[in-house]
């Protein structure tokens, strides 16, 4: 949780000066790609935005999923679980949310509501695996498999900053391999 809000810490003082950001990553792209260096800066602008989309729009479209079958089965508090579902579902962790409410709606609601509940909040927690290799991989130059792997990796390896920092490394991995195979490497420029 500490991490979480600290990413949102950090990503509002990026945004607050992102005019600066941006040519301060333009300058630096530059020196370390020489004159392929725009591109690779779009490429990992364009990751970052894929991610961001990917996780964040599928963790919303999984909370408004979430939202109607807490307040469908008559669950008390349905707005605070909405809520508490979308930190998760940011989190990577909306099924653990999802459980408690199920267990709820056993003991509140009727046995056919609670097991249609249980049901829907199945239907809820797999369109995760659905939703986000759709959304991933959409406006960045590379594979969709490559940003997904990445986004995998860096979770696992470094939690919420790694679904970002995972997926650019494996797109800025990915154009340098094939540059690479092409023979057009960007030239090393010494430190």
């Amino acid at each position: 949780m500490l991490q979480f809000l600290l990413s949102i810490l950090l990503s509002g003082v990026l945004l607050a000066n992102a005019r600066a950001a941006a040519e301060l990553t333009r300058s630096l792209a530059i020196r370390l790609f020489g004159e392929q260096g725009p591109e690779y800066q779009q490429l990992v602008g364009a990751t970052i935005r894929s991610v961001t989309n990917g996780v964040l729009g599928v963790a919303v479209i999984q909370t408004i999923f979430a939202a109607a079958g807490f307040f469908v089965v008559g669950l008390p508090g349905a707005a605070v679980w909405s809520v508490i579902f979308l930190v998760a579902a940011i989190l990577q962790i909306g099924m653990l949310v999802l459980i408690p409410a199920v267990v709820y709606a056993f003991a509140i609601a009727t046995k056919t509501a609670a097991v249609i509940f249980l049901v829907w909040c199945i239907i809820v927690g797999l369109m995760d695996n659905v939703l986000k290799p759709l959304l991933l991989g959409r406006g960045a130059p590379v594979p969709i498999a490559v940003i997904f792997i990445g986004v995998i990796g860096g979770f696992i390896s470094m939690g919420i900053i790694g679904l970002f920092v995972g997926a650019i490394v494996l797109s800025v991995g990915y154009k340098l391999f094939l540059a690479w195979i092409e023979g057009s490497a960007p030239p090393h420029t010494p430190a």
